[in-house]
């Protein structure tokens, strides 16, 4: 299928950007915020945001959706996209928001600490922690333990990958489902999509491949803490709903993952979105898809909460 008309004329009007190589990290950092505030919608109903931190001082903000009781609600641990080395809590706001109220879940989003400053295995250590922490404290944050399930976009989604295989390995925490969205699953792989659509398509390759070497060198980039899609076992982790864009560099990649987990004889639920760019659910504002995949993404959740 060819490029969707709206999303052409989106990139069309898009002014050059620098490479990430051109920025300092927080020049980095700053001007994703920048990049994506314009796209989400403005005040997202939400019935209590609060801020939090682990002892560590990894910080956290929970989501509690509109009219939510005084019962234990599922929950969604959420890891935001950015390559390793940018994103935060403020970049995936109104994502947390909308999926807290259209899932009627808490949401919680963690802010891991980001590479250079903090290389690999940083972010994979913090997400564990998370969510390690969360179960232990599930009755004071209002949560149902039974009822976890994590999630991620982009490098987020290679950390929702990653935790869940960590989990198994280790013994738990029990993750009910997950969540990957356009995930990062084989860095410095080989895919037909890391070439077709290398430029022009908002997330290219060079820019890409240049933060994960910001996090770690390639070296260990066959190591299978950094990408999911070369552990050994995959059997036996939570069912998942993996999302792809038809014109993103990593739609194969994250095709594979789904096409290994379930051969493996995990449950996977596949959506593939034609014309579309990496990552498009974050600009709400411009496509009517970007709703519409979020909506997806609630309803899942939703259906494999009330199966618990």
């Amino acid at each position: 299928m060819p490029l969707d008309p709206l999303v052409k004329a989106f990139l069309e009007q898009l002014p050059p950007g620098l490479k990430p190589w051109e920025q300092s990290d927080e020049e980095a950092r700053q001007g994703f915020r920048d990049f994506l505030k314009p796209f989400g919608p403005k005040d997202v109903p939400i019935g209590k945001v609060e801020n939090r931190s682990l002892p560590d001082g990894l910080a956290l903000r929970l989501y509690r959706p509109v009219a939510a009781g005084g019962e234990a609600l599922p929950a969604l641990i959420f890891f935001h996209g950015g390559a390793f080395r940018a994103g935060d809590l403020e970049t995936h706001e109104s994502v947390c928001r909308l999926i807290a109220g259209e899932a009627a879940c808490r949401v919680i989003a963690v802010d891991y600490r980001l590479a250079p400053e903090h290389p690999f295995p940083a972010a994979y250590d913090d997400a564990y922690a998370a969510l390690s922490w969360i179960e232990a404290n599930a009755a004071t944050l209002g949560i149902d333990p039974n009822r976890i399930a994590v999630g991620g976009d982009s490098s987020g989604g290679a950390l929702a990958a990653l935790v869940c295989q960590r989990a198994k390995a280790q013994g738990g925490p029990a993750i009910a489902y997950q969540l990957l969205l356009f995930p990062v699953t084989a860095l410095g792989g080989d895919f037909a999509s890391l070439s077709a659509n290398a430029e022009g398509y908002l997330l290219e390759r060079s820019a890409l491949e240049y933060c994960y070497e910001r996090y770690a060198p390639k070296s260990l980039w066959g190591d299978p803490r950094l990408s999911p899609l070369l552990a050994s076992d995959v059997a036996g982790l939570p069912p998942a709903l993996v999302m792809l864009a038809e014109f993103d560099v990593l739609h194969d990649e994250g095709l594979a993952y789904a096409e290994k987990l379930r051969a493996a004889g995990v449950s996977v639920t596949l959506a593939d979105y034609p014309g579309q760019i990496h990552d498009f659910l974050l600009f709400q504002a411009v496509f009517p898809q970007a709703r519409e995949a979020i909506a997806l993404v609630a309803k899942a959740l939703q259906a494999q909460f009330e199966k618990l």
